[in-house]
């Protein structure tokens, strides 16, 4: 395929409206934009990897230009197996610029013919994370306001098992 092509990688446990502004965002920048759902070992998922891809897609299925693939690799070996040439990266306040340029600058030294963007998340989505919108979930907090109403769903769904 040709034309530009971006990588938006991330665990999307759950897609949150804050992910979704920047796959809509983003996919301006490039042809195509393949959303890479990933693995975290660091992190303990409420969804399995599957749901999670079919969450995404059915979130993003309004986006022309967008796939959804699993991966489980480094970074920089998805993007390029992939033929992307740009990681979209969102960031939400100071503490993610910290974290990710440090990601960036190592994916850099990797390989250096992609070059990640950073997107910042519109201001009234900025506070939202997937961790944060589990949690309140878990104590039976609304979470509306940071998802769609499918996902609200779904959250509601798998905590009710």
């Amino acid at each position: 395929m040709t034309g530009r092509i971006g990588v938006y990688p991330g665990t999307f446990d759950p897609v949150t409206l804050g992910h979704l502004d920047i796959v809509r965002r983003g996919a301006r920048f490039v042809d195509r934009l393949v959303i890479g759902v990933t693995t975290n070992p660091s992190k303990e998922p409420m969804f399995t990897v599957a749901e999670r891809l079919d969450m995404v897609r059915r979130e993003t299925a309004g986006v022309g230009n967008v796939s959804v693939v699993e991966f489980d690799s480094l970074l920089m070996d998805f993007a390029e197996r992939e033929g992307a040439t740009l990681i979209l990266r969102g960031l939400r306040a100071v503490a993610d610029f910290e974290y990710e340029y440090q990601m960036a600058g190592m994916n850099q030294q990797l390989n250096d013919r992609i070059e990640t963007v950073f997107l910042m998340a519109d201001v009234s989505l900025q506070p939202i994370a997937s961790r944060l919108v589990k949690e309140i979930a878990r104590y039976g907090g609304a979470i509306d306001k940071f998802v769609t109403p499918a996902v609200a769903a779904d959250v509601a769904a798998k905590l009710a098992r």
